[in-house]
């Protein structure tokens, strides 16, 4: 079914955690296989809401950042190539990336919040915060839904909550790989559904953020040996 004319895009992008912890007990095969998994999920969301144009890419952090999906990818053409880990946490190289591309131009002016989905198992090794800074520079930037997903316990939930920069949305916490797999398919279908309502429009020169009302995450049960935490 073709997109209406007048659907406006919306950028989905996920910063991936590609460090040598996340080879630790099989986390970024895990991140792989679910974001693979919730690909035909997004492209249900994404037919339900004609009025968004969705266009995924993606970056991933380890000694330095790098788009490991450059390009601006409709949902139809796009596919999950696995991440590889090794090195180390540079968090604040990845969002001056991202910042790079939230800037107008190549951002277009009538477009819907981006949404950044941030996964991490650790601690930054660089300078975060002045990354964290240039993205939030950008109107564009100000203005997306920032969600951040933490791979077990060894994380820094506070520099994932200045990530998110929302004191009504926390850090979803995933400490398994059933719990990442609902993170995930959260975050990548309730949240981009909440972003592709058609009330959500053109970013004015004065905005400095957007309000998105976010359903609620769905937690994993703590009882059962599936839940049991191994991160």
């Amino acid at each position: 079914m073709p997109r209406a004319v007048a659907s406006r895009p919306l950028h989905f992008i996920w910063l991936v955690d590609a460090s040598g912890s996340m080879r630790d007990d099989g986390k970024i095969q895990a991140v792989n296989n679910s974001i693979r998994d919730t690909i035909p999920l997004m492209r249900q969301v994404a037919d339900d809401n004609p009025n968004a144009r969705v266009l995924v890419r993606a970056v991933a952090f380890s000694s330095g950042a790098r788009w490991h999906l450059e390009k601006p990818t409709p949902l139809d053409d796009f596919s999950w190539q696995d991440v590889s880990a090794g090195g180390l946490t540079d968090l604040g190289k990845a969002l001056r990336l991202v910042a790079s591309q939230l800037a107008i131009p190549p951002m277009e002016e009538r477009a819907l919040p981006p949404v950044l989905v941030l996964l991490s198992d650790g601690q930054p090794t660089d300078d975060y915060k002045g990354g964290l800074e240039a993205l939030l520079e950008e109107p564009w930037g100000r203005s997306s839904v920032r969600i951040g997903i933490a791979i077990g316990r060894d994380v820094d939930l506070e520099v994932l909550q200045e990530f998110i920069g929302d004191p009504t949305i926390r850090p979803l916490q995933a400490n398994n790989p059933e719990a990442l797999v609902r993170s995930i398919r959260w975050a990548s279908t309730a949240v981009l559904k909440a972003v592709s309502q058609p009330s959500r429009g053109r970013l004015r020169s004065e905005e400095t953020s957007v309000t998105v009302p976010l359903p609620t995450p769905v937690t994993v049960s703590p009882s059962g040996p599936s839940s049991e935490a191994v991160w």
